[in-house]
């Protein structure tokens, strides 16, 4: 018997590995689409991308794995198992469970759309026309309504497309969450914005050539202790890390000569993905649970490098004459005090991505109740200009002038990320927990970061969060590392104590 077991139980991890080295190809399908395919070679990759995910979806729905679920579920059986053999179970059990009633044919076809949608909303964004990206956009939103239905779910239909990404979240807990931030940030940047002591700004948006902005990149990544014989940068349109597998791990970028903030902190911030990534345990390689515990805990860790190390003043006290180097002039009689200052100038802004962390979370809270309508059936996609223009002027007191700089300006849903908007804003919260966490474990964080010497944050970020991977749940891993369940009161404090020295209130 304790053989036959064994057998069984490396069998089923030999299946499931087979099954993470075809995504590992995926993936690196994906990253070439995103960093310079030819495009007119986009619509038969995206054929080839459907074809092999399709085979995905069929092996992890598979009569094959149906078995291995039931037999090795038996409780004389499951008790035997090694500890990662019960969760990656578990793990592949829970996709089993929601893809079954996904046919394999639409499955495929869904696949080969997002394969394409990209192109088509780069496209869109580029000409700023809604209406050249509304009927990919359809099928995409149709789609996924079909996938709640398959799924189902519980209380609202939008937890069904949380949970993908947040497992355990509900509208229930965004909204009295989301609903406690937005109370606390609104009239907070409403009093910074009309402060008497406002940072100069001007400096910041002098010519950076791109060449100089990549070996800052590199520069950068290189300090926070990211291993590049793992991984790489590259340029994209919209920056994301992308985890091939443990040890190919790449970043890109994106850079704008008259705005050299957009490459330096979009670095950091993959930089803080990729970090988590490449220090997940070598003894989950090959699982399911070798990547980010969830959407917002993977965001946890690029914003705490990206605003809690990258922005913190001792940070650039280090590394600011270092900068300087690359581009004297522009920086030219700007002071630390001048830069720290500038670099957190708030004001609301069209576009998510260069909006200050403040207006940030108001940012993504339209966006999870615009998710959240069109997943209840009380929006449709055709009304999406005019429902995301009057939510911004309701929270930010702004209006897009075009749809390049509204509805088009993300490209999530051209990704089929759904769900995953509000990840963003949990990210937030969890980093100001877990720094909460740090500061009580690491009391010297202020010098260690002033110092450049961020090993002893990396270390600590590695033992108590990226070693685990995906052993545990979000609200798991958040409880054992902070003592408590999801509370907004400390980035809350945290932006209102940050805040209240920059603006000298």
């Amino acid at each position: 018997m304790e053989q036959m077991l064994s057998s069984l139980e490396r069998d089923f991890l030999q299946f499931v590995r087979k099954t993470m080295h075809m995504n590992e190809a995926l993936n690196l399908m994906l990253w070439d689409l995103k960093t310079g395919a030819p495009k007119l070679g986009v619509e038969l990759r995206a054929e080839a991308f459907g074809t092999l995910s399709a085979e995905v979806h069929a092996m992890s729905t598979s009569v094959q794995m149906k078995s291995y679920i039931d037999r090795l579920s038996e409780i004389a059986v499951y008790d035997t198992l090694s500890a990662i053999t019960k969760k990656t179970l578990d793990e592949v059990k829970r996709k089993y469970e929601q893809n079954i009633h996904i046919p394999v044919g639409e499955y495929k076809e869904y696949m080969v759309l997002l394969a394409n949608a990209g192109s088509v909303w780069e496209a869109a964004r580029e000409k700023s026309d809604f209406a050249m990206f509304r009927p990919c956009l359809e099928q995409i939103v149709a789609f996924n309504r079909r996938f709640v239905d398959y799924w189902g779910y519980e209380g609202n239909r939008y937890n069904a497309h949380l949970d993908v990404h947040e497992p355990g979240m509900t509208v229930a807990i965004l909204d009295d969450v989301f609903t406690k931030v937005k109370e606390h940030i609104m009239p907070l940047v409403k009093r910074v914005t009309e402060a008497n002591d406002q940072p100069r700004t001007s400096f910041l948006f002098h010519y950076f050539p791109k060449d100089k902005q990549r070996e800052v990149s590199l520069y950068l990544l290189k300090a926070m202790g990211y291993d590049f014989a793992r991984g790489r940068l590259d340029e994209t349109v919209h920056p994301f890390a992308l985890s091939i597998n443990r040890n190919d791990v790449r970043v890109t970028t994106a850079y704008y000569e008259h705005d050299f903030r957009k490459s330096v902190f979009s670095t950091i911030h993959e930089g803080g993905h990729a970090l988590y990534e490449q220090n997940i345990a070598e003894e989950l390689i090959g699982t399911p649970l070798c990547t980010a515990a969830s959407g917002g805990i993977d965001e946890s860790q690029s914003l705490f490098w990206e605003k809690m190390v990258g922005q913190h003043k001792g940070f650039w006290k280090y590394h600011y004459p270092a900068l300087k180097e690359w581009n004297r002039e522009q920086f030219d009689g700007v002071e630390l005090e001048d830069f720290y200052r500038a670099i957190h100038f708030v004001e609301p802004s069209c576009i998510r991505l260069r909006s200050d962390e403040m207006t940030y979370q108001l940012h993504i809270i339209i966006r999870y109740e615009i998710e959240k309508a069109l997943f209840n059936h009380e929006l449709e996609v055709k009304d999406l200009p005019e429902w995301w223009n009057e939510k911004m002027d309701a929270y930010l007191g702004i209006a897009p002038p075009d749809d390049a700089h509204g509805v088009l300006q993300d490209v999530h849903w051209s990704l089929g990320l759904i769900g995953y908007f509000p990840s963003y804003a949990l990210g937030y919260l969890y980093a100001a927990q877990f720094r909460n966490a740090m500061i009580n474990d690491l009391p010297d964080f202020d010098a260690f970061v002033e110092s450049g010497n961020v090993a002893p944050i990396r270390a600590w970020l590695t033992d108590n969060i990226h070693l685990h991977g995906r052993r545990k749940t979000p609200n798991e891993l958040l409880r054992d590392v902070t003592g408590e369940g999801l509370n907004p009161d400390y980035l809350l404090r945290y932006f209102e104590q940050k805040y209240a020295e920059i603006y000298r209130l």
